[in-house]
């Protein structure tokens, strides 16, 4: 093989995820000699990392001369240093690529084959677009349950996975999601940790929603903890509300939603496999599945949602997890606030038991904790549901809730959105439904979950009745344009609030 010099390095200071990017000059003799052009796919090796990345052309200007730019991914992922000498080449064959268009063509994966795929995915072997095609290539229904049990085996394999010495049943919950206002997860870990429950809790951040429950919490507390931190937390206080990202468990996983949150794609298998990836690295084995159902919300019917549920189950038995999966209402948003910061409001007022709390989300909430608490006894529902209320309305969910957020850092501080308007009704009439797509849309438009302070405060459920100039919302951003765009979304789709005349 010919012999090509090195380059050195130089940080770029572009921000391109996690695709990792590099950065020469238009007249760089080794692009001349070696015919790299842009977009060619190249082999990186500084000392012992290498990754393959995808070559962008600059301008003699941008770069100095035997330089070689990395974008922000690229340098941390290669543990770089200023003028380090690095070395390129032709990227290699990456083998699975053969297996990735065997999926494409509509064919099913040996657990080698998915295996191979998960583990190039997580060298950085591809790029955004060979990601992209696995995704969709999978989407709509094409893993078959065989394929998503070797899936999530693979993406468990690929990072940290915790083990509870002491404990033989650990609990974790997860919401399907597409519904507004439905951050339960923080209520419920603090109810059934407080009965005893071990649950040590990672949540991503938004994906295609205006929060996540990661957003939420991060606007209470310390999120982003190391392995040993999460650790040391769930041993005193029984439980976590961590972010997953920091933590390195499934971090395929994570790679995987970067591009499915750019293509708003979230396909069952890929949810299924995420889902329980996430929670078999954490070390879980009793999983509760909390799945929405309404015409607006991501699971669109009873039957949908048993499709799923049979696929969670089978692979929950494949990988020996105890699971159940609960049907709740997703005809309307829960609670009052939707965004980050809205949300967290709802948390606290539940956990404190205060009187503006929203029912609807304090009831979720009790049914969602009284599940994972007769998972852990056996009992019926009945039996164990006033034991959830109890520590609720005592104040032990909100002790305990206090005690996590102080051993991720302490309790934050709610802050206040500089920006507002109220959304007014234009009629008199009862409030018939909400459209829950819409309405997130609207959240995000504002600017959550990337402005945290940005999202929407209701101030009507369904069933209630509305008079003109009525506000039905209020709408925060953290700036006049993101609030006038969100506000311009809104009376293009004043139907997203379907007001009833009143006869």
């Amino acid at each position: 093989m010919r012999h090509i010099p090195p380059l050195t390095a130089h940080l770029m200071g572009v921000d391109t995820h996690e695709e990792p990017i590099v950065f020469m000059r238009s007249d760089c003799a080794i692009c001349r000699a070696e015919g790299f052009s842009a977009n060619t796919r190249l082999q990186v090796q500084a000392e012992e990392h290498s990754l393959i990345a995808t070559l962008n052309i600059v301008s003699d200007e941008l770069l100095a001369e035997g330089s070689i730019g990395f974008s922000d991914s690229a340098w941390e992922f290669l543990q770089l240093t200023e003028e380090q000498p690095v070395h390129v080449r032709h990227a290699p064959l990456v083998r699975s690529l053969s297996a990735l268009r065997k999926k494409i063509y509509g064919h099913e994966l040996n657990p080698l084959e998915i295996k191979s795929i998960v583990h190039d995915i997580s060298r950085r072997l591809y790029s955004d677009i060979e990601i992209a095609s696995f995704l969709t290539a999978s989407a709509a229904g094409h893993l078959s349950s065989a394929e998503v049990t070797a899936l999530t085996r693979a993406m468990v394999s690929s990072g940290n996975q915790l083990h509870w010495s002491g404990a033989e049943r650990i609990f974790d919950k997860h919401c399907i999601g597409g519904l507004p206002g439905n951050r339960t997860t923080p209520i419920v870990i603090s109810i059934a940790s407080a009965a005893g429950l071990m649950i040590p809790k990672t949540s991503s951040r938004a994906i295609t929603s205006p929060a996540g429950t990661a957003d939420t919490m991060e606007e209470l507390t310390e999120v982003d903890l190391s392995l040993k931190q999460l650790q040391d937390v769930v041993e005193q206080t029984g439980a976590c509300l961590a972010a997953g990202g920091e933590v390195g468990l499934s971090p395929v996983d994570d790679l995987l939603i970067r591009i499915e949150r750019a293509l708003d794609l979230d396909s069952p298998g890929q949810l299924v496999a995420s889902v329980l990836s996430k929670k078999v690295a954490a070390g879980s084995n009793h999983i509760l599945i909390d799945m929405p159902v309404g015409p607006t919300a991501k699971l669109r019917s009873v039957e949908e949602a048993n499709e799923l549920a049979a696929l969670f189950r089978q692979v929950a038995k494949a990988m020996n997890l105890q699971l159940r999966c609960v049907i709740t209402d997703g005809t309307q948003a829960i609670g009052y606030g939707i965004g980050p910061n809205q949300e967290a409001r709802d948390v606290l007022s539940v956990l404190r038991n205060s009187p503006e709390a929203p029912p609807d989300l304090a009831e979720r909430s009790l049914f969602l904790a009284a599940n994972m608490l007769s998972m852990a006894s056996g009992e019926t529902l009945d039996a164990v549901l006033p034991r959830a209320r109890e520590i609720l309305l005592s104040g032990q969910a909100w002790q305990q809730f206090q005690r996590i957020c102080t051993a991720q850092g302490g309790l934050k501080t709610l802050q206040e959105a500089p920006h507002h308007c109220r959304l007014r009704a234009q009629r008199t009439g009862k409030l018939l439904g909400m459209d829950n797509r819409r309405l997130a849309q609207l959240a995000k438009l504002a600017g959550a979950p990337s402005s945290p302070l940005a999202g929407l405060r209701l101030h009507v459920k369904v069933g209630d009745s509305v008079i003109p100039g009525q506000p039905l919302a209020t709408l925060y951003a953290d700036t006049p344009g993101e609030l006038a765009y969100a506000r311009d979304y809104y009376h293009q789709n004043r139907d997203l609030f379907d007001i009833g005349v009143t006869p």
